[in-house]
């Protein structure tokens, strides 16, 4: 809003390069443009301030699609003061010379132009098209329709408005239509889910069955070659068995032989002292084949003696002295 200083016979008013102020004396036109600074006398000057910036108009558009549906549009609208000394003449932007504020609501008059307007391009675009094509093409439609229509708009051009840009940002029917129009995809969203969920889980028993079956085979394998190893194990201690048997069977053989030989030469040895004492004995024999039987028995007792142990004192009482020589004599 422009600045108005009060001075007792003037007032000062200065505005924004932003605002396009009008001014008017005695029904001449004294000062026009943005960003003017100027005195003027409250009671014979005409005051008209309009704002040239960008300014954004959101709408809540409703329409019914060709099948009788209700939707709801959301948009905004960028428009601009193009010619704001055609404005000014258009619609009330007349400022209070004391407080420097609008006398009346000069935007909310525009904003209403333009909602009205949109309005009607909407509705012509959408009532041919049923909802579904809406829901689909309706953002696209009515961006475009709502740019054609309010740039080629006369009644616009002639306030002197100008349309920057227009967006539309959806395009939406009622909640529970949406909702009814939602649950196929949701149903099919979870269909696949839980198709999904039921290949995960196949995924995950395959993978279980794997791994059983891996282990499985681990298991038949270790047992095999626990087998094998078993049977080795076996093979060893009976070839260690046997060769040990072999062994003690040499061992008994070569002891058998030894003791034979053995036998065979203390028999030999044997029999060659037999010969030889037999031999003694024969010669002996024959030595004394022509000798006394006193002779023989002195020598045998002799000999006898020579067997007897060692004695220490021998005692002879008469008797034994008589008999002996009775023994002698008889023999003689």
């Amino acid at each position: 809003m422009a600045d108005i200083t009060r001075y007792p016979f003037a007032r000062h008013l200065r505005s924004t390069p932003t605002t396009h102020v009008v001014h008017h004396r005695g029904g001449k036109l004294v000062h026009s443009g943005t960003g003017q600074a100027f005195w003027f006398r409250p009671l014979s000057a005409a005051l008209s301030e309009v704002p040239v910036d960008d300014r954004e108009l959101p709408l809540v558009l409703h329409a019914r699609t060709a099948d009788f549906v209700d939707v709801t549009v959301q948009a905004t609208v960028t428009f601009r003061v193009e010619d704001p000394e055609l404005a000014a003449t258009r619609v009330d932007f007349s400022l209070d010379p004391v407080t420097g504020r609008w006398r009346n609501a000069p935007l909310q008059q525009l904003a209403g132009l333009l909602t009205e307007t949109a309005q009607q391009h909407v509705l012509d675009v959408l009532a041919r098209l049923p909802l579904r094509e809406v829901l689909v093409r309706g953002v696209t439609l009515t961006r475009e329709r709502i740019t054609a229509g309010l740039t080629a708009d006369s009644r616009l051009a002639r306030t002197g408005l100008a349309l920057v840009d227009a967006r539309v940002v959806a395009v939406r029917p009622d909640p529970d239509v949406e909702k009814a129009l939602g649950t196929p995809t949701r149903e099919a969203l979870q269909t696949e889910a839980d198709h999904a969920t039921s290949q995960r889980r196949a995924l995950a028993v395959e993978r279980e069955r794997a791994i059983s079956e891996n282990e499985l085979q681990n298991e038949i394998e270790l047992a095999r070659r626990e087998e094998q190893l078993v049977a080795q194990r076996g093979a060893n201690q009976r070839r260690t068995v046997e060769e040990a048997a072999a062994a003690d069977t040499v061992q008994a053989t070569a002891e058998a032989e030894r003791e034979e030989r053995l036998a065979q030469a203390h028999a030999a040895a044997t029999r060659l002292q037999g010969e030889a004492d037999a031999g003694a004995e024969a010669a002996r024999m024959a030595a004394v084949a022509g000798t006394p039987p006193e002779v023989l028995l002195a020598l045998a007792l002799r000999e006898f003696a020579g067997q007897l142990p060692e004695i220490g004192t021998l005692v002879l009482t008469p008797d034994v002295i008589t008999g002996a020589l009775a023994q002698l004599a008889g023999t003689r």
